[in-house]
């Protein structure tokens, strides 16, 4: 079944639930998440984006993470065991299909840590790629609207772009 691709405008009250989401997970985790990081393309003002905000937490070990499913279920998160992602931990909030948070558990040594962090800063200080960008969603959100796992797959040329500029950088 598709999922359906709903862009919205940007909007500061992400950046505020992010910081209210991450003081309760450090709450909840104590000691065990070593950083928390708002991703995503809620994290870089001014780009439309799903809303849903992304949360990365880092962990030394990746196995880190199995201590976290019990706390975070208490916080309303769900498991969701991803085989074809072996390098993370995925958890969801929310209503199935009208999520509202998604938590990443990532090695901090993994290219996937450094590679989201690296997305998101460059954006943040280029704002003619966050204009590229949100054309791009707008765009590729027109066509598969319905079919929000091609919409991921035709975005993510671009992302790996600006990830490899950013590296280059």
């Amino acid at each position: 079944m598709a999922v359906e691709v709903v862009i919205a405008e940007y909007t500061p009250e992400w950046a505020a639930e992010f910081e209210r989401e991450k003081a309760k997970i450090q709450q909840s985790l104590q000691q065990r998440a070593v950083y928390i990081e708002h991703i995503g393309s809620t994290s870089v003002v001014g780009l439309p984006s799903k809303p849903i905000v992304d949360i990365a937490v880092g962990v030394h070990q990746l196995e880190e993470a199995d201590l976290f499913i019990e706390p975070l279920c208490k916080m309303g998160y769900e498991y969701v065991p991803k085989v074809e992602f072996p390098t993370r931990r995925f958890f969801r909030k929310g209503e199935w299909r009208k999520g509202t948070h998604h938590l990443h558990v990532y090695e901090m040594t993994s290219n996937e840590w450094e590679s989201n962090l690296l997305f998101r800063d460059y954006l943040r200080s280029h704002q003619e790629k966050v204009g590229e960008y949100a054309a791009l969603k707008k765009h590729l959100a027109s066509i598969y609207s319905e079919d929000r796992a091609t919409y991921t797959i035709m975005k993510a040329p671009f992302i790996q772009s600006v990830i490899e500029l950013a590296r280059n950088s």
